[in-house]
């Protein structure tokens, strides 16, 4: 039965990031419609779905009852900018955008990092004139969106997070606070930005997607991928991937040519007896606990610390072994030749620990950055590395993603994760193009440890290929 012949209306509205749908024939309707999954909600007496299926409602109601029905989901606002000072798109941003409206504004960009995806982003926000919200991973980057978006357009965008909530057409905030405020919020922009789209995918984090009415949405990353499969997700979360550039294609024309050099180093006799040590009393324990129980994991042994003495002593001893790589001894003397050696140049060191970033800190007197340094101090340091008043800057892990840092030429991997990812990001942070300067990242890795794994793993990302072994 069609209500268009008795003159009744069905009703779509907007409800704590839900999409709610009345009438008396929605029933029938929702039944022909597979694309969203929809529950009847007893409290309301309405059939209820997640929000990121509204541009698929839409259009499915307006084919199937063309004007008997109504829209009550809130509209956007057209966003007028007084100002546009961007810089001219290169021709490969340029193709990213073009790719990205052809889609019908839904999907995401991989590009290197360093290839200007934040460029892409401020040009799709002055393309389309709409309402947006920007959603960045960390505090950090949201108030670097605000300062580029201010420095573009001559607008003060709003901010969500950091104890703030003001609400403006434009908008920056973070995953946490996204997911946290999108059921209040989702109605009220059309196009979403999720800059380091891989954070999205997670259980909790992914609810910014799923809670938003927005129908233009745009995904930016250079390495979407996730160990735990997740970013499959992110091609109905955000769209398909409409533009991707490899990073051999990015190297010596947007990115700097670069040397990547693998500098081995041996724990001292001490060290190395202890490492040892630890790592056959993991062993030894692992061991005995699967012949009880096969399958027994890392995960189960970590479950059982507060019950078990031995899961608590082989836990302390993984502690222990991962403390010995990150704060080998040799690597502090390695950092020094390698200081002497780019003198006068600036170098960013790039730590596996907050404990090794402040012992490198304090043994050769120079500022730190990490995840709790202050805003005002890290724009402090920030400022004076790019002045030439601090000639290097050490960082955890706080400088990976995304944060603009000045150019420098010189980075320094003195420990870290296995994955690709982290690789790649710290790589970029030195493959910014400054003239034809060419770039030089240094990985010291401890030898007869697990690091010597983790950089194999690392280097299976086609940015370290043909990467150049040194003993120094």
């Amino acid at each position: 039965m069609n209500p268009m012949s008795y003159g009744i209306k069905i009703h779509l509205s907007f409800d704590q990031g839900t999409l709610l749908l009345t009438g008396p024939y929605a029933r029938d309707w929702v039944k022909t419609f597979q694309e969203a999954a929809w529950t009847w909600d007893d409290r309301v007496g309405s059939w209820r779905c997640d929000a990121i299926h509204y541009p698929f409602v839409r259009k499915a109601l307006h084919d199937r009852f063309s004007s008997c029905w109504d829209d009550q989901v809130p509209r956007p606002v057209r966003v007028d900018l007084t100002r546009e000072d961007l810089p001219a798109l290169r021709p490969e941003q340029a193709e990213a955008l073009t790719a990205w409206i052809e889609a019908k504004c839904r999907g995401q960009i991989v590009m290197p990092t360093g290839t200007g995806k934040t460029e892409i982003a401020l040009a799709a926000i002055a393309r389309i004139k709409t309402a947006t919200l920007i959603v960045a991973p960390v505090r950090d980057l949201m108030y670097q969106w605000h300062r580029r978006i201010l420095q573009a357009f001559g607008y003060d965008a709003g901010i969500v997070g950091d104890s703030l909530y003001n609400i403006r057409p434009i908008t920056v905030t973070t995953y946490d606070s996204a997911y946290i405020h999108m059921d209040k919020i989702g109605a009220g922009f059309d196009l979403l930005v999720f800059d380091e789209e891989h954070h999205l995918p997670g259980k909790c984090r992914r609810e910014a997607a799923l809670l938003s009415a927005a129908g233009k949405r745009l995904g930016l990353t250079a390495t979407p991928e996730r160990s735990d499969g997740l970013h499959k997700d992110l091609d109905w979360l955000i769209g398909p991937v409409v533009y991707r550039m490899p990073f051999q294609q990015a190297k010596g024309a947007a990115l700097a040519d670069f040397d990547v050099v693998r500098i081995p180093i041996a724990l001292t006799p001490p060290e190395q007896t202890t490492y040892d040590q630890c790592s056959r009393a993991i062993q030894s324990f692992l061991a005995s606990r699967r012949k009880e129980q096969p399958g027994y994991t890392w995960q189960d042994l970590c479950k059982e610390t507060g019950s078990d003495p031995r899961a608590r002593h082989a836990q302390k001893a993984y502690y222990l072994k991962q403390s010995i790589e990150d704060r080998a001894s040799e690597k502090l003397r390695v950092l020094e030749d390698l200081f002497r050696l780019h003198h006068g140049q600036r170098i960013l060191v790039f730590a596996g620990s907050n404990t090794m970033a402040i012992e490198v800190s304090k043994r050769f007197l120079l500022p730190t950055i990490l995840s709790h340094t202050q805003k005002r101090e890290r724009l402090a340091l920030l400022e004076g590395f790019a002045g030439d008043r601090f000639p290097v800057l050490v960082a955890n892990r706080v400088l990976d993603e995304g944060v603009d840092v000045p150019a420098a030429k010189v980075a320094i991997v003195i420990g870290g994760q296995a994955s690709t990812r982290q690789a790649q990001q710290r790589l970029g942070r030195v493959l910014r193009r400054t003239g034809n300067a060419r770039a030089t990242l240094y990985e010291v890795v401890c030898e007869n440890t697990k690091e010597v794994q983790r950089s194999r793993k690392r280097r299976r990302s086609d940015a370290y290929q043909r990467t150049r072994h040194y003993r120094i």
